[in-house]
């Protein structure tokens, strides 16, 4: 199997109980598992990790750009601002699709610029925890 980084940003550990008018009931540990199960089934093997903490989201970058692979990523809140996030994102070697489980464009107008989109492969919003499998799938049909 193939493998494939899903990489998420702050808060998203939150999920269930953050503001789910806007991401839903859904939990973090079912987001994995979303994941894993949308894995599977395309035949790639899905590392889920989830931080709060920009560096270290830019060394899981570095790490998946030196090994060469894939990443589904929500970079949450450092979408609209973090050009360290991008930079990284611009060293990529394999696809990276940007995610996001609301539709930022719908929502406030801070969050209508993602810094990070301009150097993604692609990008998928507004879909719940499907617009990772949606993501997963690119990846598996880009690859």
């Amino acid at each position: 199997m193939r493998p494939v980084y899903v990489f998420n940003g702050p808060n998203l550990s939150r999920l269930g109980t953050r503001e789910p008018d806007v991401y839903g009931a859904e939990t973090f540990e079912d987001l994995v598992e979303l994941c894993r199960k949308a894995g599977r089934e395309l035949g790639l093997s899905v590392d889920v990790r989830q931080t709060d903490d920009e560096a270290e989201l830019v060394g899981w970058l570095h790490e998946a750009a030196d090994s060469r692979t894939p990443v589904v990523l929500n970079p949450a809140a450092f979408t609209h601002y973090s050009y360290a996030l991008r930079d990284a994102i611009a060293q990529r070697t394999a696809p990276l699709v940007e995610v996001h489980i609301s539709n930022p464009a719908a929502r406030e107008e801070f969050r209508h610029n993602s810094v990070v989109a301009g150097v993604a492969t692609g990008t998928v919003a507004g879909f719940g925890l499907r617009s990772y499998a949606l993501a997963l799938r690119a990846i598996a049909e880009e690859a």
